[in-house]
Formats: C-alpha cells, sequence, structure tokens
C-alpha cells in the first residue's frame, strides 16, 4: 500500500481545501459538475466513518458569476463586495450539493483576528467539534469582505492549516490544480518531476521553483508548502492532489491516482 493510500485510509478527522483553480473553469466560473463530485466524494468518506472539514475558496468567482458587470473592477471595495455576492452564492450550492445526500452545512467566515484572540479561538474550535460531532460538514472561507491587510490571512492554504491545527486533525488535503508538488513548474516545464513524498518541508523554497501563481487563485505552491510546515509542526500530514480529476480522494485512497505527501523530519 503506498504511503498516500496508508494515510488517507488511516486517518479519521480530515481537512479539505478547495482551491479557486479547482472551483474554477478556464472563462472564470464555478465548475458546478466538479464542485458536486467534491462534495460526493466527502460523504463517500463520512460513511467509511471519516469526519470531514472543507476549506473552500471561490467567493469572488461565484460573485464574478452573479454579476459579471464588476469583474474588471480592481478597487478593493468592489473586490470585497463581489465576495459578499459570491459567498451566498458558494453556500448556497454547498447546501443543495449536500442535501443530495442528506447532510447539512455551516458557514463559518474568519480573519486572522480570530487565530490570535484566544476567546475567539476557543470558540471556533468548540463550534467545530460540535458541528462535526452532529455530522455537519462546517465550510470555512476567509471573511474578505471586511478583511483588510492588518487583519487577512492572504490565502486559504494557510487558512486551511491553521484550521486542521486547531481541530487536531490527522490530515489535511490541498485540492490545487496540479497533481503534487513538482521540482519545477509542470506547465512550462515537460521534464518536471512529481515528487511524492517529502519529509521535512524546510529546505524546499531553496531546491525548486516557486514561481508563479494562476489568473484566478491567490496562492501558489510557496504557501502549500508553508502550510505544509504549519501542520507537520503539529505531527499532521498534508497530501497535495489534483482536484481537477474526478473522484481525486477516493481514487487516491484506492492507490489509483497519486499525489504529494508531506510529511514531518
Amino acid at each position: 500500500m503506498s504511503k498516500l493510500s496508508q494515510i488517507i485510509g488511516s486517518s479519521r478527522k480530515i481537512v479539505i481545501k478547495i482551491g479557486s483553480n479547482v472551483l474554477s473553469t478556464e472563462t472564470g466560473t464555478v465548475n458546478n459538475q466538479l464542485l458536486h463530485n467534491i462534495v460526493e466524494q466527502s460523504c463517500q468518506l463520512m460513511k467509511l466513518g471519516k469526519q470531514v472539514i472543507i476549506v473552500s475558496s471561490g467567493a469572488g468567482i461565484c460573485g464574478v458569476g452573479a454579476i459579471n458587470k464588476w469583474e474588471r473592477r480592481g478597487d478593493i471595495n468592489y473586490k470585497q463586495a463581489l465576495c459578499a455576492i459570491g459567498q451566498v452564492e458558494l453556500m448556497m450550492a454547498y447546501k443543495e450539493y449536500f442535501a443530495d445526500f442528506d447532510v447539512h452545512v455551516a458557514q463559518m467566515l474568519l480573519t486572522r483576528e480570530d487565530f490570535n484572540d484566544p476567546t475567539r479561538t476557543l470558540n471556533i474550535r468548540n463550534t467545530l467539534f460540535t458541528l462535526v460531532d452532529e455530522g455537519v460538514v462546517p465550510i470555512i472561507n476567509e471573511n474578505d469582505s471586511v478583511s483588510v491587510e492588518e487583519i487577512k490571512i492572504g490565502d486559504n492554504d494557510t487558512l486551511s492549516a491553521l484550521a486542521a491545527n486547531l481541530w487536531n486533525a490527522d490530515l489535511l488535503v490541498l485540492l490545487s490544480d496540479i497533481d503534487g508538488l513538482y521540482d519545477k513548474d509542470p506547465k512550462s516545464n515537460g521534464d518536471a518531476r512529481l515528487i511524492e513524498e517529502i519529509h521535512g518541508a524546510d529546505r524546499l523554497l531553496e531546491e525548486i521553483d516557486v514561481r508563479g501563481t494562476s489568473s484566478f487563485g491567490t496562492g501558489g505552491i510557496v504557501t502549500k508548502i508553508e502550510a505544509a510546515r504549519k501542520v507537520n509542526s503539529y505531527g499532521i500530514p498534508m497530501i497535495l492532489l489534483n482536484g481537477k480529476k474526478m473522484n481525486i480522494l477516493l481514487d487516491a485512497m484506492r492507490e489509483k491516482e497519486t499525489g504529494t505527501v508531506f510529511l514531518g523530519k
């Protein structure tokens, strides 16, 4: 059995982060078919006795889809307004898709301040445990509509790592638009090599090509490595998978797909 398959199979508490790149089509609209497939996979994992928390990007994309006339506006007020509109659309999609499997969802919008204040942190933790224990799937996102630089977490890779540590998760899964971590950018280098298992992420920023982000995502491979460092320091493994592939979570558990596993030293 592969390390990736073994870790998914043995983990009970799983945080799944879904990136904007995964949720968006090439034109920047929401890929509803893929989102529904990820929801279905999450429910299948729950039927296997696992608990699931989702950290989901996509509010901005959903906002553009709802009010297309603001797409090119660069002003921060319009960006935050689009996220406010899109967050409703995003949660409606999650509510509808999880309802297909008789599962309820709950929304949690967080900022950096929430993780820096002990009382707020305790409240987040208690809410997460209560929801999950009752079979409700928390959908976490950054509160983009109120986040300015001083209180902004920055990206959902970081947010998912913070949530995983706070919840004492067994595993963090990042669903991105690449098959895993490569020694160089696979989109521009045909000889890029997939690294399937990494012990200690500290040295990676010096050893691999980490440049570039996509047009729809806010993070790049750097934020994923940082997320791995955060959870690995708490003894939590992280897996990077290609969320654009249908049934990727289940296929990885069945050794039909591969990705990158980040482990501690």
